[in-house]
């Protein structure tokens, strides 16, 4: 039987680091406060003039090299993004342009944090409707350009960043791939983590890309992330425990069969909890948000691709991808992994 596999990964930070201690002192937070309750040591921020599509740009050759393949060898281009170059054309489009490749399809998914969760089912679900037989499938964010660095309870939180897969649809003679995924929403909590606008007669910074003029918003200003932190991450704890289960449940497999859980990286009292749910140790969990902080859709492929790089699978392994972001959506991949 055909199933969808993971061929090919890449990630991509930043140059410029910028840790807990070198934060303004205006935001009167210490490290030892931000660690005590997210884990966060540091996040990478993009450069003056460096837009998501470059990010994602990034990442993706790095997967396309790990692939062995080419853009020429790939069938449609998708990038989970909220924080996309501009309100349109698609981000993917443009990192279509960039990456040289002509005709494929391109588009963006947006799903906040649970993008690329929501990116992997969506692709997995198309190649078995034979639709593509060769994705790139990418996360990318630029966080720090909607930030209120004035907000220490928000802007702590997040750094940029990109990652990516290259996925095929293929029989290889096992049952290794993408095994099913799992997919919720709810509007009712939409109030509760949000990018409103909180200053009047203000520029969007960038938010128009290298082409594009910066967008001034004389009846609503600036994009500011807003956050009800506490029953964000009771509701998360909540949501995660119960994805997990189902998606599980649904393929005829337990806690007991899981070797890598690969969470969205937000903070890492919420990874500890849905590990400690899992009676997994914390050996088995990719734990990366203490380098680049909350990359929102970038995380899961980011945290992948450092495990990757650790050379933390062995073919068969089973994976666990779970996310959980602002609208609220959340949902879980489970992968049989086969790239050796």
């Amino acid at each position: 039987m055909k199933h969808t596999h993971i061929i090919g990964l890449g990630g991509y930070l930043p140059e410029q680091i910028l840790h807990n201690k070198d934060l303004p002192a205006a935001l009167e937070t210490s490290d030892a406060w931000i660690r005590e309750r997210t884990g966060i040591e540091q996040r990478h921020i993009a450069a003056e003039g460096q837009f998501t599509s470059d990010l994602a740009t990034a990442a993706a050759k790095q997967a396309l090299e790990d692939a062995g393949l080419t853009i020429d060898d790939i069938d449609a281009i998708i990038v989970a993004t909220t924080t996309p170059d501009m309100v349109f054309p698609s981000t993917a489009s443009i990192v279509q342009f960039k990456l040289g490749a002509t005709s494929i399809p391109a588009w963006d998914i947006q799903a906040v944090c649970s993008g690329f969760v929501y990116g992997l089912a969506q692709v997995d679900g198309m190649m078995r409707g034979g639709m593509f037989e060769r994705v790139l499938l990418i996360g990318a964010e630029r966080m720090s350009h909607i930030l209120d660095w004035s907000d220490r309870s928000t802007c702590v939180l997040f750094g940029d960043g990109a990652g990516a897969v290259v996925l095929e649809y293929r029989d290889d003679g096992t049952e290794h791939g993408v095994i099913g995924s799992t997919l919720h929403a709810d509007g009712a909590y939409r109030d509760l983590l949000m990018a409103n606008h909180a200053q009047r007669n203000q520029v969007i910074p960038g938010f128009g890309g290298q082409n594009a003029p910066d967008l001034r918003l004389d009846s609503a200003g600036v994009a500011a992330v807003e956050m009800r932190g506490n029953e964000v991450f009771r509701t998360a704890v909540k949501q995660l425990g119960a994805v997990v289960d189902e998606v599980l449940e649904l393929h005829g497999l337990t806690h007991n069969d899981l070797d890598h859980l690969i969470p969205h990286q937000a903070n890492l009292r919420i990874i500890q909890a849905t590990a400690k749910k899992l009676k997994m140790s914390l050996d088995h969990v990719a734990v990366t948000v203490n380098k680049h902080a909350n990359t929102s859709a970038a995380s899961v492929p980011l945290a992948m691709h450092a495990l990757y790089q650790q050379n933390a699978f062995k073919a068969g392994d089973l994976l666990l991808l779970e996310a959980f972001g602002a609208g609220f959506v959340w949902g879980a991949n489970l992968v049989r992994w086969s790239k050796q």
